[in-house]
């Protein structure tokens, strides 16, 4: 194999010690060494070519300029290219090693300097981290494990021809090992000795300034490999739709304070941008997992300096308030007790007069941001990392393309890194509790079916945050103790589990302030109106309901019996249980239709897609809320948020009991012509 082998040595200002390198690979049975001389100003050349080497001369500065002018020309025999510094500061010695490998099938053999702890000792703090850091984000964004980014590396010729390389910098060893992972190379990384260097001095560590220019090179290269591999894989739709969402979300930041009069034209502006990106998102066929979560973290960021919502004013007073020793549940904001407490934000905090209506958990999570000082970024961090895990679980379960509903939603982007609404924390745990269900969270097999066994009590514990974050998934819990009726003690334990967290948390509120306080207050559940459908129809035939609204549970309880009895599994009674309570619910939000995004992942349900879209109109009201402190909903404001969710609920329902229709009847005939 000797003879098939070509050395390249890159060199400049190295006449110290060119001599001793060409001669320890003749020692090795080397016969083709090439130095290429890249602009010296001593007598490498003359040293190399005394030594028994093949010099060529490029004068085009770069260290992968030399390295790709020096097997330009190989011979027909020469399979192998085997390329090292021209220092002395490898150990020539591993070279048989590296040619063993190579022999043993692998493409690719590279030396790892960082592997012994000798070698690392010898390189410098600045090769350290350059090299970690290149290594770790290689990793990361090819899932190959390299150790180094070591000089020493011998490659077979076609593998070499087909990676093509285009850098001709120090960014040419990173554009080599990627490229190598890219075509699927049989790569093989072995521990190697280094030394000081014996002469010259060193083109990137030896100053501040090259150190410095070493690291960008290195990051650039990657920055820019990735963006290649990302276009590759992703088509053009995808490529577009998310720029557009990532656009949007920059083009929505400066815009979040509703309360200034014009700031709702242009936020609703930016969102029209991003709703054009999440359409687009429906027709991807192809994309990467790289563009998929940049442009899922960097709409998020982009959001984080955005004036947040009204409502976290009261979560950070809440929060406080907790850390002052009292109870939310026991003292509302315009609590003459608590005046000295007020800052400069306490005016803005809505409903002033009302204690809190947030369950246990979530004043936990309110306590826990006050307690560590971390204010409305914190808490917009919080939100974003349950976000992407969320993400990451549904990803997991249903792939990229089909998690664009949720990752590079709009509404759900805005909800959480823009206004800082803690529904994400509700969704979280509540798509943790259907995985659980589902049975496929960690790999685990199918269940049985949920009908028929216990869902796993991962499940139970998960929905039992949910409630204690957010009260409206309690009724999960009674539809899950249903359905395994078969069990009963099963379900009976499956019900304390999911109470256990709530329970948990109002046992730490009696035990801290003496009783717990009101739960909901009642004149807030008497007068709060907003955005409703079901109670505003009412009203239009019966005008008194306005002014109560007491009837509408009882109205909702023949529709949410429908919906817990009909329900297939745990994903459609959730997602139809939700439909019907924000339809009858006498107050609704725009964040509140978050709950609804992670179901249509699976369902696909087009009514809760096009809602990600119709339902920015609720933001509408504000602009009139900031002309005139007004806040009432037009018909033509209701239709267009509502229209679109009814239709496309109805088709979709519609479609899938068509399709459950035509499978029973098929199966039915196959038993038939069976007999």
């Amino acid at each position: 194999m000797l003879a098939s082998i070509q050395v390249i040595i890159p060199a400049l200002d190295e006449e110290a010690t060119i001599a001793d390198v060409v001669g320890a690979l003749r020692g090795l049975g080397l016969t083709r060494i090439r130095v290429v001389d890249n602009g010296s100003r001593d007598a490498t050349a003359e040293r190399a070519g005394e030594a028994g080497a093949e010099v060529v001369l490029e004068a085009r500065a770069g260290y992968g300029q030399a390295c790709w002018t020096g097997y330009q020309t190989l011979a027909d025999e020469v399979e192998w290219v085997l390329f090292c510094d021209a220092d002395g500061s490898d150990d020539l010695t591993d070279v048989a090693r590296l040619i063993a490998a190579a022999e043993g099938g692998a493409d690719f053999v590279l030396g790892d300097r960082r592997a012994r702890a000798q070698s690392r000792r010898v390189m410098t703090p600045v090769q350290q981290f350059g090299n970690g850091l290149a290594t770790r984000l290689m990793r990361w964004g090819w899932g190959q494990r390299y150790g180094d980014l070591g000089p020493l590396r011998l490659i077979r010729r076609s593998l070499l021809e087909r990676i093509a390389m285009e850098d001709r910098g120090f960014g040419w060893t990173i554009e080599m090992q990627v490229r190598a992972v890219e075509e699927g190379a049989r790569i093989v990384e072995l521990p190697v000795g280094y030394v000081r260097r014996q002469g010259g001095r060193s083109k990137i560590s030896g100053t501040i300034k090259g150190s410095v220019q070493a690291g960008t090179i290195i990051l650039a290269t990657l920055g820019k490999l990735a963006v290649r591999r990302v276009r590759h894989s992703t088509d053009a739709v995808a490529w577009w739709a998310g720029l557009l969402v990532v656009g949007g979300a920059g083009g929505m930041m400066p815009w979040g304070d509703f309360a200034q009069p014009g700031q709702v034209r242009w936020f609703l502006a930016a969102a029209a941008v991003m709703s054009w990106g999440y359409l687009g998102g429906w027709r991807v066929k192809r994309i990467s997992a790289g563009w998929f979560w940049a442009v899922a973290v960097v709409a998020r960021l982009l959001l984080v300096p955005m004036a947040p919502g009204d409502d976290v004013w009261r979560y950070l007073w809440e929060g406080r308030l907790q850390v002052a020793g009292f109870s939310p549940y026991l003292h509302a904001p315009a609590d003459p007790l608590l005046a000295t407490w007020r800052d400069a934000r306490w005016g803005l905090i809505n409903h002033p007069e009302f204690t809190t209506i947030y369950p246990p958990l979530t004043q936990w999570v309110f306590h826990g941001l006050a307690a560590l000082h971390a204010g409305v970024l914190g808490l917009k961090l919080l939100l974003i990392a349950v976000e992407l895990a969320t993400v990451a679980k549904l990803a997991r379960r249903f792939g990229h393309g089909a998690t664009l509903v949720y990752a590079w939603n709009p509404l759900v982007i805005y909800a959480g890194a823009g206004g800082a609404h803690t529904e994400s924390l509700f969704v979280g745990a509540l798509v943790a509790a259907w995985m659980a269900v589902d049975g496929r969270e960690i790999g685990h097999a199918q269940p049985a079916g949920v009908a028929g066994s216990l869902p796993r009590r991962r499940a139970w514990t998960w929905l039992g945050v949910s409630i204690g974050l957010k009260w409206v998934s309690a009724p999960i819990a009674g539809w899950m103790a249903w359905r395994g009726r078969r069990t009963p003690w099963n379900a009976l334990f499956g019900v304390w589990l999911a109470a256990l967290p709530v329970v948990l948390g109002l046992a730490w509120f009696h035990l801290r302030y003496g009783r717990v306080g009101p739960l909901m207050p009642a004149e807030f559940v008497q007068v709060a109106r907003g955005m409703e459908v079901v109670p505003w129809l009412a009203a239009r035939i019966w005008p008194e309901s306005y002014f109560s609204n007491g009837w509408i549970g009882w109205a909702f309880l023949p529709v949410g019996a429908w919906v817990f009895f009909r329900a297939r599994d745990w994903r459609d009674f959730v997602e139809s249980y939700l439909v019907m309570l924000l339809l009858f619910s006498p107050s609704n939000h725009a964040w509140y239709f978050t709950w609804l995004m992670p179901w249509a992942v699976a369902s696909r349900n087009l009514g809760t897609r096009w809602l990600a879209v119709s339902g920015f109109a609720y933001f509408w009201v504000w602009d009139g809320v900031a002309r005139e402190a007004e806040w009432t909903q037009t018909t033509a404001e209701r239709a267009w948020v509502w229209g679109p969710l009814l239709v496309g609920f109805a088709w979709t329902k519609w479609r899938e009991a068509r399709a459950l229709f035509r499978r029973s009847c098929s199966c039915s005939r196959l038993r038939w012509r069976g007999r």
